[in-house]
């Protein structure tokens, strides 16, 4: 099930004149959604490469960016949260067992993150990361985690990392089971090496890819499929 969050209705934007819509990055209509959809067809899913900055959510009583500003598909709703201070990708979906099956760590579906950190991690800080790290009294579950030896292509960030010339940085593929909150900065700071920047680039079998940032597309049936033979396992 959609967690409380999720299930909230959502508003139109204020001023809003259907059925044409112009937002930042798209403009479409109602009866013919561009990402391939036809009239009355049924819209399970989306991955949607989210900026630095944007809430994870569709509407904001502060005027803050949200999603409501890059997606036009009606009806679907995260499927997990991605905080706006991070990047990446995030599926978002009509339809709830799905939703569970991405969220619920029940399902342990692996979720991979890009990770800029302070200072170079040194092999018992990776080995402390992928063992298991305390957090609020519970031991994260068994993650892999590697140094990269460049630093990944990425998008440049509309607000610079803090930087400190005395203090080198170091890029990490972390891949997690579970979803606690703020897991992956929270582990890092927990082993001495605070969390600079993070883009999530995989949920399960959905990559990234080439989605250009603040861009979404839909899913496939056959990549829908495969999330669940994956949370199956």
């Amino acid at each position: 099930m959609l967690s409380t969050s999720e299930q909230a209705p959502r508003r139109p934007c204020k001023g809003l004149d259907l059925p044409d819509i112009s937002l930042k990055h798209h403009t479409t209509r109602i009866d013919t959604i561009k990402a391939g959809f036809e009239t009355g067809m049924s819209i399970r899913a989306i991955a949607f490469h989210k900026p630095y900055g944007v809430l994870p959510c569709f509407t904001d009583s502060e005027g803050r960016p949200t999603l409501a500003d890059y997606i036009t598909v009606p009806h679907v709703y995260a499927a997990g949260r991605l905080d706006q201070d991070s990047e990446g990708l995030m599926i978002l979906t009509s339809n709830g067992a799905l939703a569970h099956r991405i969220t619920d760590p029940q399902h342990k579906l692996p979720k991979v993150y890009l990770v800029q950190v302070e200072r170079i991690p040194d092999e018992p800080a990776i080995e402390w990361l992928c063992t298991g790290v305390l957090l609020g009294g519970k031991r994260t579950r068994p993650a892999q985690v590697r140094v990269l030896d460049t630093e990944p292509p990425l998008p440049e960030r509309p607000v610079p990392i803090r930087f400190r010339k005395n203090v080198p940085t170091a890029w990490l593929e972390v891949t997690i089971h579970e979803g606690l909150n703020r897991q992956v900065r929270r582990m890092t700071a927990a082993v001495g090496h605070p969390t600079l920047r993070l883009v999530r680039i995989a949920i399960g079998p959905i990559r990234l890819g080439d989605l250009n940032l603040g861009e979404w597309r839909a899913l496939e049936e056959d990549e829908i499929k495969a999330i669940n033979q994956l949370s199956n396992l």
